[in-house]
C-alpha cells in the first residue's frame, strides 16, 4: 500500500491486531467529552478499514472500550457487483448504490458494507461474472474497488 493511504488512529485494544478489518461507524455520545476524540474520530464514517500495524505505546483509557491503542489503518478494497458496461480495470467510478429489491439473490453483493454513496473509487480488478441473475435484468460483473 502507498504510504499516503495510511492513517494513524485509535481503536479498541482487542481489535488492535494487524489484518483486522472494521467499518468505522462514527462517534458515540460518550466521545463528546473525550480528550482523545480527534485521534479516534479521524476516519470516514461507514468506510471499511484494515489494521496494517500496531504502534508501540501505551494503552489509553476509553469509556467505550476496555482501552484503546494507536494503530495504522488503510482503506480496504471492497468486492461489489456492478453493471458490466462500467467494469474496466483501472477505471474510476462514482459509487451509486443501486435501487433494487432486497429479495434479489444478488442484493448483498451489489450493496456491500463499507462503500459510501457518491464517493469515487478505482476498479482495481475485474474479478469475473456477477453472482447470478439480477431481477432488474442487468448483466453484472464482480469487481474489486479501492479508494
Amino acid at each position: 500500500m502507498p504510504e499516503s493511504n495510511v492513517t494513524i488512529t485509535l481503536i479498541g485494544s482487542r481489535l488492535a491486531k494487524p489484518g483486522v478489518q472494521f467499518i468505522f461507524r462514527g462517534p458515540a455520545p460518550e466521545c463528546d467529552k473525550c480528550k482523545l476524540k480527534n485521534v479516534c474520530l479521524n476516519l470516514t464514517k461507514n468506510k471499511k478499514y484494515q489494521v496494517v500495524a500496531v504502534r508501540n505505546g501505551n494503552e489509553h483509557d476509553c469509556s467505550l472500550h476496555a482501552g484503546v491503542r494507536a494503530v495504522e489503518v488503510t482503506p480496504c478494497p471492497i468486492i461489489v457487483s456492478i453493471e458490466s458496461r462500467k467494469a474496466f480495470n483501472g477505471s474510476k467510478i462514482v459509487y451509486e448504490e443501486p435501487k433494487c429489491e432486497a429479495a434479489c439473490p444478488s442484493y448483498v453483493v451489489c450493496h456491500p458494507q463499507g462503500l459510501v454513496n457518491g464517493d469515487k473509487y478505482t476498479i482495481a480488478e475485474v474479478l469475473g461474472e456477477g453472482p447470478g441473475a439480477c431481477l432488474k435484468g442487468l448483466t453484472l460483473k464482480k469487481v474489486e474497488l479501492r479508494q
